[in-house]
């Protein structure tokens, strides 16, 4: 089978691999049908990972089961699944504590698409190997599309926590987003969707903006602090000077959600942060704990993340397309129901 490996900055090229097989009765052998990047991958593309290539890409998917261990009983081969971009087992402490992105029986920052915690390949490949299916492996709902949902892996569930919980505490807050992919974009959908009274969305890019406003947000090029201004800030850009404008304009007790893989140092507002007494979380996502509920709001009909999706491609253009620059580009290909 073949791999999608990154290689150099903009670089990626197909690479022969082994076919993966069970190596336990609890594994399963999928087949991406609709994969996407995540925005951290754009990052990667760009040069600014933290790892240096080659190494298979790719996190994010909806795929097909072709094979299943014996112990498998909560997936069939055919299903269309969901695969979460973190490894978990299901069983330890931290996964029964809905902490699955922190599992214990693999090492830390285990996960498709860097080898972080070891070598788990990645979701551009035309065949991935799942371990613990069963607890890892979310049939998609009937009635959701592939390609719209495609990012079910990490972005939307995502978006979804860092907005649903805040907005049942504080029903009609106040929303500031400030953001330059798919993850901010997802945030405004949700947000609107779930009653907030407000939603800001701040990013340069023109048609990100129109999305947004499509989303019934308002939107702005670039602002500066807005004293006193949201209950609820979201920050995607990975700059640590955007996150620190998100921070300055929450209201007293306000609440700022940090998705930005920050990879290059900043300085934060912590005297203005400690005055207000403002919560940050920066946090892996544990995508099991809340993907039912993500998912559940997704077939409702009251959000529309394909409408996010920028570009249906062909399986086999990943090479040429991937580096090239897109919102949110879904990868599509036909694959057997089962082997």
């Amino acid at each position: 089978m073949r791999e999608l490996t990154y290689v150099a900055r903009r670089t990626v090229e197909w690479r022969e691999a082994p076919d993966p097989v069970l190596q336990s009765d609890r594994d399963a052998i999928v087949a991406p049908v609709a994969a996407t990047s995540c925005d951290v991958d754009s990052m990667i593309l760009a040069g600014h990972g933290p790892i240096a290539p080659p190494y298979a890409i790719g996190h994010e998917c909806v795929a097909r089961v072709v094979d299943v261990g014996d112990a498998i009983s909560h997936v069939v081969p055919g299903d269309l699944v969901v695969v979460p971009w973190a490894v978990s087992c299901g069983d330890c402490g931290s996964c029964r504590s809905g902490l699955q992105a922190h599992c214990t029986s693999v090492p830390h920052m285990a996960m498709f698409g860097a080898p972080l915690g070891g070598d788990w390949g990645g979701l551009f490949s035309d065949l991935v190997r799942v371990p613990w299916a069963d607890a890892m492996l979310v049939p998609l709902p009937p009635g959701l599309d592939p390609v719209a949902m495609a990012s079910a892996s990490d972005n939307w569930p995502l978006s979804w926590r860092m907005v649903a919980p805040h907005l049942q505490a504080r029903p009609g807050a106040r929303v500031l987003v400030i953001a330059r992919g798919s993850i901010g974009l997802y945030v405004c959908d949700i947000a609107r969707a779930l009653g907030a009274s407000d939603v800001l969305y701040v990013d340069p890019d023109p048609a990100h903006r129109e999305i947004a406003e499509g989303y019934g947000a308002r939107t702005a090029e670039a602002i500066e602090p807005i004293h006193h201004g949201f209950d609820l800030a979201v920050e995607s850009t990975g700059r640590v000077d955007q996150l620190a404008v998100a921070l300055r304009s929450l209201v007293p007790e306000g609440f700022c959600e940090s998705a930005g893989n920050h990879f290059r140092p900043g300085e934060l507002p912590l005297l203005e942060m400690y005055l207000t007494g403002v919560t940050m979380r920066i946090a892996r996502d544990n995508v099991h704990a809340h993907l039912p509920d993500a998912l559940d709001l997704a077939r409702s009909g009251r959000v529309e993340p394909g409408r996010v999706v920028s570009d249906v491609i062909d399986w086999e253009d990943l090479p040429d397309a991937l580096p090239e620059r897109h919102l949110k580009p879904v990868f599509v290909r036909e694959v057997p129901d089962a082997a």
